[in-house]
This record gives C-alpha cells, sequence and structure tokens, in this order.
C-alpha cells in the first residue's frame, strides 16, 4: 500500500493510464480482427480496405506508446503479405 502523497498520486495515474492503453489496445485487436475475417471470408478488397484503417489505428497506438513501432510494423506487414497471397 502507498504511503506518501506522491506514491498515491502515482497510483491513481497508472490506474487512469492502464484503463487508457487497454482501451487503445483492444480497439487494435478489433481492427486486426476485421482484416482477418476478411482474409478468412476470400474477400481481397474489403480486406485491403480493412488494412488501411487497421494500420492507421495501430500506428496510433504507437504514437500513444502502447505498442513499439516493429512490433506493429510487422504485424501489418504479415496481415498485407496474407492479402496479397490472396490473389496469387
Amino acid at each position: 500500500m502507498a504511503n506518501t502523497s506522491s506514491a498515491k498520486k502515482m497510483v491513481r495515474k497508472i490506474a487512469r493510464r492502464t484503463a487508457v492503453n487497454k482501451a487503445r489496445r483492444s480497439r487494435v485487436r478489433t481492427y486486426v480482427k476485421k482484416v482477418e475475417t476478411a482474409i478468412a471470408a476470400g474477400d481481397q478488397a474489403v480486406a485491403r480496405a480493412a488494412l488501411v484503417t487497421a494500420e492507421s489505428e495501430m500506428m496510433r497506438a504507437v504514437r500513444k506508446g502502447v505498442f513499439h513501432k516493429n512490433t506493429s510494423s510487422r504485424k501489418v506487414s504479415r496481415l498485407s503479405a496474407r492479402i496479397k497471397a490472396m490473389a496469387a
């Protein structure tokens, strides 16, 4: 348990930050799931459109400090490779 007033304040700040980051992470996962369902359905046009929105949401999460830049880049790269493989 926090003893000092500054430690108590940090506990409050961390709780707020955790809630915000959790919401952002959940939002990114939702957009990625939309891309994956479009890939599973075999609809390349819908998958590409979903990837554009998912990519911008992932990079926004990077700017906000939720994900590392390379993590989001890797995920975007793998999703786009799967969409590209649909055409072949």
